[in-house]
């Protein structure tokens, strides 16, 4: 059974929630405050939080912050109410929202949901291109990332013909619906030395798609295929839209190379800090009569640059442990502009 914890002041709003969750098979513990829910979680372990946006010890962004930096519930979704005037829906640090006069229906598929989309991406898949492309495939067929293979041209390749070429810059993700690839390269003797091998159902030229470097191999059609082309910027879109759903994949790729992991985990969040850093700097220029100050929402911010609205929030997080802004009464207000414009 797994376990909830409802973190509101309001013990009607908590009994509410937690009598039609029960009901639908959950078991339910509940805090009033982010204090006494951190306190509960670490005891009780909680499989998802839910938790109100404007708890009164901390700012319901802030408690998400400190959970996902504690180890125990680092990796435990975590939804969010929100009041109606400000969104219609509940958050879970992507894109579902619920008021706080939710409706059961709602409040339960979205922690169905979340649920799920948690149990795929602690599932075990071998630590190479073939478990990511099994969490992609996953992740697509249960609705949670957004690649519609079936909109994209499927190309028709012959035996011996070349998918793509050391040296070349990428443009496409390669997923294989029929057929056979391989990729090798070229040692200093002139002999080939296969790199890769890839069949029906995988995704090939993730690497050189992430790094935005030249392919370091050469793909060549070992059987006839049929393949699809998945344009770079829509891959990355759906990759990046939620940063969990990356750090995991990216993890997977990675082939067990701590360095390597490293580098690639930190190359997403490093672009997603300069996104925001921009994102920032543009804002204020264009709105703040005084250059500083900002009247504008985190979910605004993650919006303006086109990422999960938990992604956002983290990086805002981490820029106010760094002195770079400082949020007051909802409004954020930019600390330094020379460091975020440094990022840049």
């Amino acid at each position: 059974m797994k376990k909830l914890l409802i973190i509101d002041v309001r013990t009607e709003v908590r009994k509410n929630i937690a009598g039609a969750l029960t009901f639908a098979g959950y078991a339910c513990v509940e805090a009033s405050d982010a204090t006494e829910g951190m306190e509960i979680a670490a005891k009780e372990k909680p499989d998802l939080i839910i938790c109100d946006v404007m708890i009164p010890d901390l700012d319901g962004h802030d408690a998400l912050y400190l959970f996902s930096k504690n180890e125990a519930t680092a990796l435990t979704p975590f939804i969010f109410l929100h009041p109606i005037a400000e969104h219609k829906g509940l958050s879970t640090g992507t894109n579902n929202k619920m008021s706080k006069t939710f409706d059961d229906i709602d409040l339960l598929n979205t922690v169905k949901a979340e649920l799920r989309k948690h149990d795929i991406l602690t599932e075990q898949y071998s630590a190479d291109e073939k478990g990511a492309s099994m969490l992609i495939k996953t992740l697509n067929g249960s609705g949670i990332m957004d690649l519609q293979l079936d909109k994209y041209k499927k190309g028709a390749w012959l035996r011996k013909q070349l998918l793509y070429m050391e040296g070349k810059r990428p443009a496409y993700l390669f997923y294989i619906q029929k057929g056979q690839v391989k990729t090798y390269k070229i040692n200093e003797d002139g002999k080939e030395y296969i790199t890769n091998l890839y069949a029906a159902e995988d995704f090939a030229g993730y690497l050189p798609l992430l790094e935005d470097k030249e392919y370091d191999d050469t793909a060549e059609i070992l059987e006839d295929a049929e393949i699809l082309s998945i344009p770079r910027q829509d891959f990355l879109d759906a990759l990046y839209h939620d940063m969990n759903i990356a750090c995991r994949f990216l993890k997977l790729i990675a082939r067990d190379i701590k360095s390597k992991e490293e580098r690639l985990i930190q190359m997403a969040y490093s672009s997603l800090r300069k996104r925001v850093a921009g994102a920032l700097l543009d804002i204020t220029g264009k709105f703040s009569s005084n250059n500083s100050k900002i009247s504008i929402t985190r979910e605004d911010i993650a919006q303006y640059i086109g990422t999960a609205k938990e992604s956002a929030i983290r990086v805002l997080s981490d820029f106010k442990l760094e002195k770079l802004i400082e949020t007051v009464k909802g409004k954020i207000k930019v600390l330094d502009k020379q460091k975020l414009q440094s990022m840049l």
